[in-house]
């Protein structure tokens, strides 16, 4: 099965909230975005669904559909290239001197448009969408159920938690609610909106999908520049296209936002679903949301620490015995470069770790993920089993 990203441009953390602080006269509020005061209430709605032809969901969709928009995106793609010199001319000095500016490696920039989806999220035009739709265009278009387009301006983008807020100029828009995505329950019904394969730029609504959720808390790990962590699955039809859009309870309240997919397409234009669909937590987006409003900035660009490793289910019988490992879950360090954070740290080869702060290390992939989910300047533990003995070793991240 091949895992693809959708994404429309062909190219191109968890985070902490703000700290509280005293609100002035003249501030903007603190949040740009309503979170929903239902509660509980959501487990009687999902009891309400039964088999009349209005209920819960279509209710859901028709509140829902209108905050819901089509997002158009230019955006520059480089690539490099080797100039065509099939008899090797412009290797000889002689050729180089006379036409220096040919052959070599070549770099040309030009504009690709793609869509995705989005949702408002406030009535003065506050926008959600992925960092992979919109993190890099030069120009963006947001189409309304309403028919009308709007320039878009990219407030701030997360490349990391893949996350970016838009804003478009008015007032009075229709926006979601934001729900709470830590009382999911898997099973409960899920409703996926968005503008799959463009569908939307023919009649200016977006197409409605249902299913449940099928799992919660799926750690994908760093893929393509996106850290992909603690994600809903869905078995709610996501196709290309879908990026961006909304992921609703039965209430129409947002517990999600549509981001990756598996399928068995080859390319991202055949990329349909095949049942397993991943949306981005809304709870870790309201904590990226109101700092990309505000302008502060999100750096996950941690420096390498200097330290090569490799799973434990890699190692022979003897390396295990002779580094007392009994265990079959963690990563073990091969080498530690001298003067780098880890050995200013104190970790040294041979050391088995077990977790970081609170979250078990599987795998060195997971690991990895685990690390770039941290930001410059966050202290991190690493819980260590060496020779038998389980020691914390303690780390200020710092940035490249």
């Amino acid at each position: 099965m091949q895992f693809l990203l959708i994404h429309l441009l062909g190219f191109l953390s968890f985070t902490t909230p703000l700290s509280s602080c005293n609100r002035h006269e003249g501030d903007p509020p603190a949040n740009i975005y309503t979170v929903s005061q239902h509660g509980q209430d959501r487990d009687s709605v999902n009891a309400t669904l039964t088999g009349s032809r209005r209920n819960a969901i279509t209710v859901a969709v028709a509140k829902a559909s209108p905050a819901v928009v089509g997002i158009n995106v230019t955006a520059v793609q480089t690539i490099q290239y080797q100039e065509w010199d099939p008899f090797g001319m412009f290797n000889d000095p002689f050729m180089r001197q006379l036409m220096p500016n040919m052959g070599g490696t070549r770099t040309r920039k030009f504009p690709v448009k793609a869509l995705g989806s989005g949702f408002i999220i406030s009535s003065d035009g506050y926008i959600l969408t992925n960092d992979h739709v919109a993190g890099k265009a030069t120009k963006i278009i947001v189409t309304t159920t309403s028919g009308s387009e709007y320039d878009a301006k990219l407030v701030g983008t997360d490349p990391n938690s893949d996350i970016s807020l838009l804003k478009i100029e008015g007032k009075d828009f229709p926006f979601l609610k934001l729900g709470n995505s830590g009382e999911l329950a898997v099973g409960e019904w899920a409703i996926a909106m968005g503008n799959p394969f463009g569908l939307f730029s023919i009649n200016d609504k977006p197409t409605v999908t249902v299913g449940v959720v099928s799992n919660t808390g799926v750690n994908y790990g760093y893929f393509d520049g996106h850290n992909y962590r603690d994600m809903i699955q869905t078995d709610a039809a996501i196709s290309s296209g879908n990026s961006g859009g909304p992921l609703l309870d039965a209430n129409g309240e947002v517990i999600g936002m549509n981001a990756i997919i598996h399928s068995t397409a080859q390319s991202n234009e055949g990329a349909g679903s095949i049942g397993l669909g991943f949306a981005i937590p809304i709870n870790k987006i309201k904590s990226v949301v109101d700092r990309l409003r505000t302008g502060e900035k999100v750096d996950h660009n941690i420096t390498d620490l200097g330290m090569g490793f490799v799973d434990i289910s890699q190692l022979s019988d003897e390396d295990k015995e002779s580094l007392k490992i009994t265990n079959e879950i963690g990563v073990v360090v091969q080498r530690i470069f001298r003067n780098s954070p880890g050995d200013r740290a104190g970790i040294l080869p041979g050391d088995v770790i077990l977790s970081l702060d609170n979250e078990k290390v599987r795998s060195t992939t997971a690991f990895e993920s685990a690390l770039a989910d941290h930001e410059v300047g966050d202290k991190v533990t690493f819980h260590i089993l060496r020779n038998g003995k389980n020691v914390d070793v303690s780390m200020k991240l710092a940035g490249k």
